[in-house]
Formats: C-alpha cells, structure tokens, sequence
C-alpha cells in the first residue's frame, strides 16, 4: 500500500511541478511582452471644461476680457465698431486663450 501512495505522491509532485513550470512561462512571455508594448501617459478626464484651467488662469482670462472690453467700450467712438470689436473679442478669446495657455510643449 504505501509503494501505491509513493507512486501517487510522485505523480501529483510532477503534474505540480509541470503546472508551476507552464505558469512561470506564462508569466515570464506576459512580462518580456508587457516590456515590448509602448506605454502610454495616463489620460485623465477633468469632467470639466473649467477644471482643465487653475483659478489662477480663469482669473486672468476673465479679468483681461473685462479689461479688453472696457478699453473697446471706453477708446472707440461708434457704436457699431464697439459692439463689432466686442463680437470680435469674444470669437476670438478661446482660441487665444488655446494657443497661449496651452499644456502641450
């Protein structure tokens, strides 16, 4: 009987240690293939499209639009070029506002 649980034994350790083997080949081919594949920065959503500017930035923005348009209102004669060059500041702000607070460099 016992030569009966030996052979047993000897065949679970060898089906165990055929298993650990195949398991650490999979784990090694998951990591040399984790190493070849590039990595990408983490995108994060803001949720927000003020949350992508800081408090600092949206003061800014929105103290030199009052700025910008106070000087149109106060330095401009005519009524139509005033409301003109507010129409003209306010299309152009966000692409402004885009180029020179922009995070990619």
């Amino acid at each position: 009987m016992s030569k009966e649980r030996a052979r047993r034994r000897a065949e679970r350790e060898a089906l165990a240690a055929r298993e650990k083997a195949a398991a650490a080949r999979r784990r090694r081919r998951r990591d040399a293939l984790r190493r070849l594949r590039p990595t990408l920065p983490r995108r994060r959503r803001t949720g927000s499209l003020l949350a992508r500017r800081t408090r600092v930035e949206r003061a800014g923005i929105a103290a030199l639009t009052v700025v910008l348009v106070a000087a149109a209102w106060f330095l401009v004669d005519p009524l139509g070029l005033r409301l003109v060059l507010i129409v003209l500041l306010v299309l152009v702000l966000p692409a402004v506002v885009v180029i020179a607070l922009g995070r990619r460099t």
